[in-house]
């Protein structure tokens, strides 16, 4: 029986290795884009960058130092040059797989580095498995830039698992959506009609303005956003803007909001400034067939009835007066209750119309006077604008 030579000793001392092997090798050498590997083999296995993570341009220097340790699988005994090559992320994936998978039972939130942003939603890499998270389950409001997530750590669940066809859905939206929820519960477990809050506008359309209370949105309507006459929400406010409001009223999870603070209110002493006999000057806010409304102050409203703008009969007020054009006139009655005050031009012409206004049974042309009720008017002209 012959001896065995040296080199036969020692290739016999060395492992046999197999394809798809997980092997445990130390690390012998590192470059930026490789890792060699002493894994007991008669060659050393080479890891390459490409091999090691689906991480784009990491330097291998940083993740790996001679001396370490590391478990890889095999994924080619020989490339043709006599080296074994070497997987790291595909051994990570198998198990990242699993990992995933437990996640996807469980419901478990994760938590991962965006890693690619996409024409249709972000990539993240967990375990490295790369994710996909559609950019309709990234959040739960429109998002049309997703740039500002490149980067970021986000959290999400995982949607859908098909290992089959390596597709893995995360889902970010569910989570905010709940945590959402469990805010408004709480804010709406917390407050009252009546109580002030603080808020950030979100969105200004044309019939309000929608306010973030910390929780739940508020709806500051266009008709309480002053005591006086708002035309266009969107020229009082923007989005972003700081908005301390009081909570009018709450119905289920609506809440209506509110800035007509009770100690601002223009009526309040309005008996007082508005007196019956008063010389007032106004501003003509609108006009109708029957009379104009004189604005005396943000938030009181007069009437200038038709009959009362002169001695000479006029057929509507459009004819002698024009919107923002500006008034004197005097007060000849004042109604706290209703708050509702009538004008009169006439009455300051001569004492005649004086006294012909303070007890106006007919007018000139001998039709009764009528008599209007302001809120009826108010409330026609908000349904015409609503047609």
């Amino acid at each position: 029986m012959s001896e065995l030579t040296f080199e036969q000793m020692l290739e016999e001392s060395l492992k046999t290795i197999h394809t798809g092997e997980v092997v445990e090798g130390t690390v012998i050498d590192v470059k930026p884009e490789e890792i060699i590997l002493n894994i007991g083999y008669k060659s050393d296995g080479i890891l390459t960058r490409n091999e090691y993570t689906n991480e784009p341009n990491v330097d291998l220097t940083t993740v790996a130092k001679p001396g370490d340790t590391m478990e890889v699988k095999v994924l080619k005994v020989n490339d043709g040059e006599g080296q074994v090559i070497l997987t790291y992320k595909r051994l990570a994936a198998d198990r990242g797989n699993k990992r995933i998978e437990e996640a996807f039972n469980s419901r478990e939130v994760l938590t991962a580095k965006v890693a690619q942003v996409l024409e249709g939603g972000l990539s993240v890499i967990m375990d490295e498995v790369r994710i996909f998270i559609p950019a309709s389950l990234v959040s739960d409001t429109y998002e049309k830039d997703l740039n500002k997530y490149s980067g970021q750590e986000i959290q999400f669940v995982i949607s859908e698992y098909n290992p089959k066809r390596r597709r893995y859905i995360g889902d970010r939206k569910q989570l905010l959506v709940a945590e959402k929820a469990e805010m408004q519960r709480k804010l709406l477990e917390s407050i009252q009609a009546g109580d002030v809050v603080e808020g950030v506008v979100k969105n200004v359309t044309d019939f309000g303005a929608f306010i973030d209370i910390g929780g739940a949105d508020g709806l500051l309507h266009i008709s309480e956003m002053s005591w006086g006459r708002v035309e266009n929400p969107k020229k009082v406010f923007k989005v972003g803007d700081q908005v301390k409001a009081f909570i009018k009223e709450i119905s289920g999870t609506k809440i209506a909001l509110s800035l007509k603070f009770e100690d601002a209110n223009p009526w309040k002493d309005a008996d007082a400034k508005y007196a019956a006999g008063s010389e007032v000057t106004g501003r003509v806010a609108r006009m109708t067939d029957f009379g104009a409304f004189i604005e005396l102050e943000p938030g009181v409203d007069a009437l200038l009835h038709v009959s009362q703008i002169s001695k000479e009969h006029i057929e509507k007020p459009s004819d002698v007066l024009k919107v923002g054009e500006e008034v004197t006139a005097k007060v000849v009655d004042f109604n706290s209750e209703d708050k509702k005050i009538s004008l009169s031009i006439k009455a300051l012409l001569t004492p005649e119309a004086s006294a012909e206004t303070e007890a106006p049974a007919k007018a000139d042309d001998n039709e009764d006077v009528v008599s209007v009720d302001i809120d009826a008017v108010i409330a026609a002209e908000a349904e015409t604008a609503k047609e």
